[in-house]
């Protein structure tokens, strides 16, 4: 990966501090894939604009051999994530390729897509997480776009000591990512920490914006997060940001963004703003206009 200079520090001076933490609850997904649904419906309108977070991993073939075969969406973003083994895409749109450790697929299904996500491994760890973010009500019906970033052409910097940071969206001590959003703002970063050290984050107080910790354990302020929970910050007017701080080595997915405060209906793999728009989205879908 690309080691690239910060170009100025965030300074936070009114960090916000933990509205409140969520456990994952175990599921499975596509053809029986065992999985972690972090952020789930019942979240969507606290952390708007993003839909869902689920988190995947096993050292078990049978936990993940039979992925998710073909599979519509319309009306959002999905964003794989895989920081262990390779998954393979191929999509209605023509678009197709592997994503590698490190890598992540951006895929847009706009008016509609059918698409899926196979395992190319048969043993070996399977890890990664599947982020949906939700597009707004103008451009739910745009064309479906695909983007691979791999792991070799994702940013990556080291803010301060002990702590490097893969910057997948929007921006971080700035540093850009390769996918920026003018309406949902996305920040998508992966923070390592391989030991003591601390990271902070400017953000407006107006951004929605959680931490999942996947390895080790963090604090923000005086609130520990532990190991595979999510803590949601507060919306607190007057604060400018994050931060977290680890004692040792840990991992962290740090994601926000600006809310769309659009009604959501959602069915399955169709998010539109109206009972009348699902309708049409299966409508179309069992008629074969994806």
């Amino acid at each position: 990966m690309p080691m690239i200079p910060v170009k100025h520090a965030e300074i936070v001076t009114s960090p916000r501090p933990i509205e409140r933490l969520i456990v994952g609850r175990p599921t499975s997904d596509g053809a029986g894939v065992k999985l972690t649904r972090v952020l789930s419906g019942s979240l969507q309108r606290r952390l708007d604009p993003y839909l869902m977070l689920d988190a995947f991993g096993s050292d078990d073939p049978d936990d993940y051999i039979a992925g998710f075969p073909n599979h519509p969406h319309r009306g959002f973003e999905t964003i794989t994530y895989m920081i262990a083994g390779r998954m393979r895409h191929n999509d209605s749109a023509g678009n197709e390729g592997i994503l590698q450790n490190g890598g992540v697929q951006w895929m847009t299904a706009g008016r509609g897509v059918i698409h899926s996500e196979l395992p190319e491994q048969e043993e070996g760890v399977m890890e990664g997480f599947q982020l949906w973010l939700n597009l707004p009500a103008a451009d739910k019906m745009c064309e479906p776009g695909y983007l691979d970033i791999q792991h070799e052409e994702m940013p990556e910097i080291t803010p301060s000591a002990n702590v490097t940071v893969r910057v997948i969206a929007g921006q971080s001590h700035g540093v850009a990512g390769k996918i920026q959003r003018t309406k949902t703002r996305p920040l998508y970063l992966d923070i390592h920490f391989s030991g003591p050290g601390q990271f902070t984050q400017a953000l407006p107080a107006s951004a929605n914006a959680f931490v999942y910790v996947y390895r080790g354990e963090v604090k923000t302020g005086d609130t520990p997060v532990p190991l595979q929970n999510m803590g949601i910050f507060t919306n607190t007017p007057g604060t400018d940001g994050v931060v977290i701080s680890a004692d040792g080595p840990a991992r962290v997915l740090l994601i926000a963004g600006e809310p769309l405060n659009e009604p959501i209906a959602q069915y399955g793999p169709f998010v539109m703003n109206t009972q009348q728009e699902l309708m049409q989205a299966v409508s179309d879908f069992q008629s074969g206009q994806f």
